[in-house]
């Protein structure tokens, strides 16, 4: 299988080396196309990895994820968004790193409302409550307040993100290697479209909604507040799309952004059904997703 898999990644790898011939050279501690071809392998195979070096830096990990999701790309599709991860103080405390980090989402990952996916839908499978806001046009770049960011996006939508953390030890996990990882991007779950309606009073109902975490018997299994994301959700918008800005990237229409966690990252099990529901915004929409 693994002489399969190198042969698959072989043209891409060829592919990218010559894309990258006439840009300025890797950043030490940078993993090598070699060392990335055996990581995606390991990604389509839901295979643990070896953790990363602790000299790993986060200029290296930004080089190693951007070349690990050239190789995704030819098999999940086109990119459709970006996440910001590490965006809650719980989760930054979890993997002791004090900033948000980026994640790209491709194609094969959105899954609509109601999906049912493996249990074992990665290596090491998590699922998160977060939330997701799609773009109306580059204006939002420019965004620097909640209000300006709801004036520079077409809606707003629940989503259940299917996160992988991939590694063999997710305890010695930090901010280079979640980002050498693509923040975890592995699956998400996404619900019907919210419309922004009035921005003063959307605002404060993102900052002061509960965001809860249910089975299907009705237990909540975690809650949290709109305001746990940088003391309001629409401030990992700000963040990423100055990000992305600063590696050339623009944002287009129907760009979906993914915020971050509202809940702890909790195991999935096999017959469990769980919802998200969205306290305080318009109607208390909600999103599900069943594990087999």
């Amino acid at each position: 299988m693994k002489r399969l898999a190198v042969l698959w990644l072989a043209p891409l790898i060829a592919a990218s080396l010559s894309a990258c011939a006439t840009r300025q050279p890797d950043p030490p501690t940078c993993p090598d196309y070699a060392a990335i071809a055996e990581m995606t392998r390991a990604y389509a195979s839901l295979e643990p990895l070896p953790n990363p070096s602790d000299a790993l830096s986060l200029a290296g990990a930004v080089c190693g994820r951007d070349k690990f999701v050239r190789l995704l790309g030819d098999r999940y599709g086109k990119v459709v968004g970006y996440k910001a991860a590490l965006t809650n103080p719980a989760v930054q405390k979890r993997f002791n790193y004090p900033a948000p980090v980026r994640g790209t989402l491709l194609d094969a990952m959105i899954l609509a409302d109601g999906a049912e996916v493996p249990a074992k839908f990665g290596a090491l499978p998590v699922f998160e409550a977060d939330l997701v806001v799609v773009v109306r046009d580059a204006s939002i770049h420019e965004a620097r307040t909640p209000e300006q960011v709801l004036a520079a996006i077409a809606s707003i939508r629940p989503f259940i993100e299917l996160p992988d953390l991939i590694v063999q030890d997710p305890s010695r996990i930090n901010g280079p290697t979640i980002t050498l990882i693509n923040a975890g991007a592995r699956l998400g779950v996404l619900g019907e479209p919210i419309a922004v309606g009035n921005p003063s009073a959307m605002s404060a109902a993102l900052r002061d909604m509960t965001v809860r975490v249910i089975d299907s018997t009705g237990r909540e299994l975690d809650s949290g507040k709109g305001s746990a994301i940088l003391d309001h959700p629409l401030n990992a918008v700000i963040w990423l799309a100055d990000d992305l800005k600063k590696s050339g990237i623009t944002l287009k229409p129907g760009d979906l952004l993914s915020l971050g966690s509202f809940s702890r990252l909790l195991p999935p099990q096999a017959g469990q059904t769980v919802r998200v529901v969205y306290e305080g915004l318009p109607g208390n929409p909600s999103v599900s997703v069943r594990f087999r």
